[in-house]
C-alpha cells in the first residue's frame, strides 16, 4: 500500500473520530487546550493502537472479529446517544450531565470508533504493509482531525447553547448506525 493509499484509509477512519470530538467541542463550556488535547491523545492513540493490534491478530482471528466489530460500535456509540438524549431531557436539578472530558467516557467511544481501525489492521496484514507508517498515519492524522474538531464543535455549541446534549446523542446514534448499515450491506 503507498502513501497516497495509506492518507486516505487514515482519513476513512478518522472520520468518526472527528464527529465525535465534534460532538465533544459542543459540550465542553471552557475550552483549553489541554481539554482538547487530551480527547485528541484518546482517539488518535487509539487509531494508533488498533491496528496495531489487527495486525498482530492476523488473518487467522478476521472472521472472528468481522463478524460482529459493527455490533460492538453501533452499541457502544448508541449507548453513549441515548444517555446523552435522556440526560438532556430530564429536569436540570435531576441531570448528570454527559461529560466528554471523563476518562472513561473517552475510552469507550475511542475503542468504539476505533474497532474499524483493528479490522483495517487485520486487512493491512495481508497487503504486508508497513504497519508502523501506516499505524503512525492513522493515529497523527486522527489526532489532528480530533483536535480541531473539538474546537469547532465548540464553535458550534456556542451558537446552539440549548439542545446540544441531544445533538450530540443523535450524531453519536448516526455514527453508530452508518458503521453497521455499512457492514451489513458490503
Amino acid at each position: 500500500m503507498n502513501s497516497t493509499s495509506t492518507i486516505f484509509l487514515a482519513l476513512g477512519l478518522a472520520a468518526d473520530a472527528f464527529a465525535v470530538s465534534l460532538t465533544s467541542g459542543l459540550l465542553i463550556q471552557r475550552i483549553k487546550i489541554n481539554k482538547a488535547l487530551k480527547i485528541a491523545l484518546f482517539f488518535g492513540g487509539f487509531q494508533c493502537l488498533m491496528p496495531l493490534i489487527g495486525w498482530g491478530a492476523g488473518i487467522n482471528f478476521n472472521h472472528l472479529i468481522a463478524e460482529f466489530d459493527h455490533w460492538i460500535a453501533f452499541g457502544l456509540l448508541s449507548f453513549i446517544g441515548v444517555k446523552m438524549i435522556y440526560e438532556s431531557c430530564q429536569l436540570e436539578s435531576e441531570r448528570e450531565q454527559f461529560n466528554p472530558l471523563d476518562s472513561y467516557t473517552l475510552l469507550i467511544l475511542a475503542i468504539a470508533t476505533s474497532i474499524d481501525a483493528l479490522a483495517a489492521g487485520l486487512g493491512l496484514s495481508l497487503l504486508k504493509s508497513s504497519i508502523i507508517l501506516a499505524a503512525s498515519l492513522i493515529g497523527i492524522i486522527t489526532f489532528c482531525l480530533s483536535f480541531i474538531g473539538v474546537f469547532i464543535g465548540h464553535k458550534i455549541g456556542d451558537k446552539f447553547n440549548n439542545k446540544i446534549e441531544i445533538m450530540g446523542g443523535l450524531i453519536l446514534i448516526f455514527i453508530g448506525s452508518k458503521i453497521l448499515f455499512e457492514h451489513l450491506t458490503a
